[in-house]
């Protein structure tokens, strides 16, 4: 079998490893760090913090990993789609960046939420939280997932629908952080509709990793090694 087909099939087949590494992982944080119950007072939330203490770490590290294994799929979608030189492939890095500064930032404030000392802290920081959360709708998800979504509608790497539906994305996190922009926290409806986004990702990473190795090339035929430009 030719070196460079096993050499791009396994690139192809760790990137999108990463990529459902990453989704799970965050599904997870969510399941073991559900957060207080709504309405929740000052001392009901510090005792909520010491009986959850290690379960919201937990979730504040998987949180914090996950984006990571993500955006590592995402450049490789980039790196394989040859944009890594195009401003859609810029953008796309420079969405990601942004994606993991609020997404490491609201996790911040998990940790900081566990300290009962000053005793509004706790308080404090599930505002915070949900001001965070904010910019998720408003920048985070659009700027990752517009620029994305015009490297995948050019690229044959995965089919035309992830790049469409990724467009579609963009438009509906960006309509909703509009929409709701007078909201200080956010409906819980509309929160939810992020768990879309981690479908999106699992289901492209799966589709990069059966199709893998039979990704052509914008000229044709097979692409080379990918791993050489890496």
């Amino acid at each position: 079998m030719d070196k460079s087909f096993i050499s791009r099939r396994s690139f192809c087949i760790l990137s999108g490893l990463s990529g459902v590494a990453g989704v799970v992982l965050i599904m997870v944080s969510f399941i073991i760090n559900s957060g207080p119950p709504p309405g929740t007072t000052t001392a009901e939330l510090i005792k909520f913090g010491q009986q959850n203490y290690a379960k919201v770490l937990w979730g504040a590290w998987l949180q914090a990993v996950g984006p990571v294994l993500i955006v590592l799929f995402a450049f490789a979608l980039v790196h394989l789609a040859g944009a890594t030189q195009r401003l859609a492939g810029w953008m796309t890095f420079f969405g990601a960046t942004i994606l993991m500064a609020v997404s490491l930032i609201e996790i911040t404030f998990y940790i900081s939420a566990l300290s009962p000392d000053p005793a509004l802290m706790p308080s404090i920081s599930l505002k915070l939280i949900s001001a965070v959360q904010h910019l998720y709708f408003m920048v985070a998800a659009p700027s990752l997932f517009l620029p994305l979504g015009i490297v995948l509608v050019g690229s044959p790497i995965l089919p035309r629908l992830f790049g469409y539906l990724a467009l579609i994305l963009a438009a509906a996190f960006a309509a909703l952080g509009a929409i709701f922009l007078l909201d200080l926290t956010l409906p819980v409806a509309v929160t939810a509709f992020a768990g879309v986004q981690a479908l999106w990702w699992l289901a492209a990473a799966i589709t990069l990793m059966v199709r893998g190795g039979e990704i052509p090339n914008s000229r044709g035929g097979k692409e080379g090694t990918v791993t050489q430009a890496v």
